[in-house]
This record gives structure tokens, C-alpha cells and sequence, in this order.
């Protein structure tokens, strides 16, 4: 519903908001990412669990039965993946990773060769030994500088992603409970208000990550079949991983295409048209996201002006790095509902003088056995 009071100070107040709080929960990230990650899987099993309720089921049993259905579909998919992850020759995945960063960097040396062919300067400047000596220098040393941080940063984050299904199970279950909670503590005179407000946050955080699966299965059937007609191995599966990286705004996506750039040059070493073409694919692919896929399902969702979902996207990765990029849009949508309502409530005179006038009536009623 358009708002005739969101103005210039509304909107101040709203991008102000967005930028503290982003600063904020980058000191959080330790309960924040659980708290995206359960969200997203409470709008996956909100549908199964309405439809576990129309059925007659309980509120309790239909939770743990969509917790059950989520879980065992998770299982199944996950041994799928394992048994056709086997490879031919029993190779381990340490040897697999191996494989395909020897075949990453072969890929990068061909590259800078043939640049250095085609442009004497590079190849005066010795570009491609430069690189392999930096590469050098960077592997031999990762094990001692590297490994061991980032097996305590992966021990250090387990326990805290393991908050997710946890959320998301209380969210299913007493989502409703809390909305109460909260209803309860607001004056009468803003009670249909503070409703309204409750119900179109809900809206707003299930439209956004609504749009985003539905991104996420577009970008897959896209990438999966331009990497099939380029000839890349396993394109669907690639095309899921690179979706679902794609949920970091740039970073994601550059992942996303470095892995499947490295998977094609591996795969098909005698062949760099492959690589190439991975790449093309990406730049593609990008470009309907921007330009089709966006305006369609999160534009559509958040109801955001194109200038404002960029700038505050600069702005977030600014202050608050790759969470930054990835949290921005939620966080802006949900402050927008809030600041637009809250700026309804307070410049609307009708509301404050039914509040006033309940207060009055509280008053007096209190004093009636008082009075002399």
C-alpha cells in the first residue's frame, strides 16, 4: 500500500538504519548467518507445514513431520551426491582438489602464454613467470600459514550453523506465539496498526527469500544449460553450486565462475574453448540476472527502485565486506516496512488522539475511587 507520508525524512531515517544496523551485525556474524540460513529453511517448510495443518494434523506433529520430510529428502540427496561423486580410479577428494587446482593454474600458464604470443610487451614484462612464481610461493606455504586457521574458523563456525534448524524448528512452531507476544505490548489505539506492521515484515522477509529460490532455480536451469551445450561435465550440479554462491552479491558469482572455469579446463585440457566458453556462459548469465531474472523476483518482491538496490548494495559490501553484500537487501526491506509504518503511526494525527484519549480514559478510571 503506497504511503503518502514516506518522504525524504522517512527515507533518511530508513537507509540510516540499514547502514548502523549492518555495522552492527557484522560484530554478530555468529548468530546472524544461522539466523538467515533458518529463515530460508522456515519458508522451504512453511508450504508443507499449512498444508500438514489443513489436513488435521497438529501444530506440533506437523512441524516435526516437515522437519522429517526436509531432513530425509537432505539424506537422500546427500548419498546421491556421494555414490555419484566415486570416480573411476578410487582417487580420495584430497586427490580430486589436487587435481582440479593443477589443472586451474595449467589453464592460467596456457592463458598468460598465449597473451604473451599475442602481445610482445607481456611477454618482455616475463608475465607468466611472474604469476607462477607468486603461485609458487603461495602453495608452498599455505599448509603452514593457512590450514590451520582455517580449521579453527570451520570448527569455530560449526556449532553456530547448527543453530539453524533449531530456528527454523521454533520459528515453525511458535512463530504465531511471538507475534502475540509482541501484539500484546502495544496500545490499543496502534494495535490494528502494529497488525499491519507484523504482518507486511512477514511479507516482506518471506517475499525476499521467496524470489531468491526462485532466482536461485532460474540461474541453475540457466547455467546448467549453457555449460551442457558447451560440453562442461556435470552442468546442473555446477549450476546449482554457482546459484546458490551467487547469493553473495559479485563475490558469489566470481566464485562461482572461477570453479567452473577450473572444472572445464581440467576436464577438457586439450580443449580451452571449453574454459572459454565457461566464461561466456557466466558473463550471460549475468547479464539476464541484472537485467531480467532480478527486476522479476527480488526487484518484484522488495519493491525497490533499481538506483536504490545498487547504491545500497556498494554501501553494504563498504561497510560490512561480503556480509555486507549478502544481508543489504533483507535487511533494507525489512527496515523499509518498519520506517514507512512507523512514519504512518507518527504523523498520523487520528491515531495519536484515539491514544491520548485512551489515556485519558485510563486516568480517570484509575482515580474514580480516589476522588473526595
Amino acid at each position: 500500500m503506497h504511503d503518502e507520508h514516506s518522504g525524504p525524512v522517512v527515507w533518511t531515517g530508513i537507509i540510516g538504519v540499514t547502514c548502523l544496523l549492518l555495522v552492527l551485525l557484522e560484530h554478530m556474524l555468529w548468530l546472524v548467518l544461522p539466523f538467515i540460513f533458518g529463515t530460508i529453511m522456515y519458508y522451504l517448510l512453511l508450504v508443507p507445514k499449512q498444508r500438514l495443518l489443513r489436513a488435521g494434523f497438529s501444530r506440533d506433529l506437523a512441524t516435526m513431520l516437515a522437519f522429517a520430510l526436509f531432513f530425509g529428502t537432505l539424506a537422500l540427496l546427500t548419498m546421491a551426491a556421494m555414490s555419484w561423486s566415486v570416480t573411476p580410479g578410487g582417487a580420495n577428494w584430497y586427490e580430486i582438489v589436487v587435481r582440479y587446482i593443477n589443472g586451474g593454474l595449467a589453464f592460467v600458464r596456457n592463458t598468460l602464454a598465449l597473451l604473451e604470443t599475442k602481445f610482445p610487451p607481456l611477454a618482455e614484462m616475463r608475465l607468466s613467470s611472474m604469476v607462477d612464481k607468486g603461485v609458487k610461493t603461495y602453495t608452498d606455504n599455505f599448509a603452514q600459514r593457512y590450514l590451520a586457521g582455517i580449521l579453527v574458523a570451520v570448527a569455530g563456525w560449526l556449532p553456530s550453523l547448527l543453530l539453524a534448524p533449531f530456528l527454523a524448528f521454533f520459528f515453525l512452531r511458535d512463530g504465531l506465539l511471538f507475534k502475540k507476544f509482541l501484539a500484546r505490548a502495544v496500545p490499543n489505539a496502534y494495535f490494528e496498526r502494529t497488525l499491519y506492521l507484523l504482518r507486511q515484515v512477514d511479507q516482506t522477509a518471506r517475499a525476499y527469500f521467496e524470489g531468491l529460490l526462485k532466482l536461485t532455480v532460474l540461474d541453475t536451469i540457466v547455467l546448467g544449460f549453457g555449460l551442457w551445450v558447451i560440453g562442461v561435465p556435470s552442468p546442473l550440479l555446477l549450476g546449482f553450486i554457482s546459484a546458490v554462491l551467487a547469493w553473495v552479491p559479485f563475490v558469489g558469482s566470481i566464485v562461482g565462475c572461477l570453479m567452473v572455469v577450473i572444472v572445464a579446463a581440467t576436464d577438457a585440457p586439450a580443449n580451452p574453448l571449453v574454459a572459454y566458453g565457461a566464461i561466456v556462459v557466466f558473463i550471460l548469465a549475468r547479464l539476464l540476472d541484472d537485467f531480467v531474472f532480478m527486476p522479476l523476483t527480488l526487484g518484484r518482491s522488495l519493491q525497490m527502485h533499481p538506483l536504490v538496490t545498487v547504491l545500497m548494495i556498494f554501501v553494504g559490501g563498504t561497510l560490512s565486506g561480503v556480509a555486507g553484500l549478502m544481508l543489504v537487501l533483507p535487511l533494507l526491506g525489512v527496515v523499509m516496512v518498519v520506517g514507512e509504518t512507523l512514519g504512518r503511526l507518527v504523523t498520523n494525527p487520528r491515531l495519536r488522539a484515539r491514544h491520548r484519549y485512551a489515556r485519558a480514559l485510563r486516568d480517570r478510571q484509575a482515580n474514580t475511587d480516589l476522588q473526595v
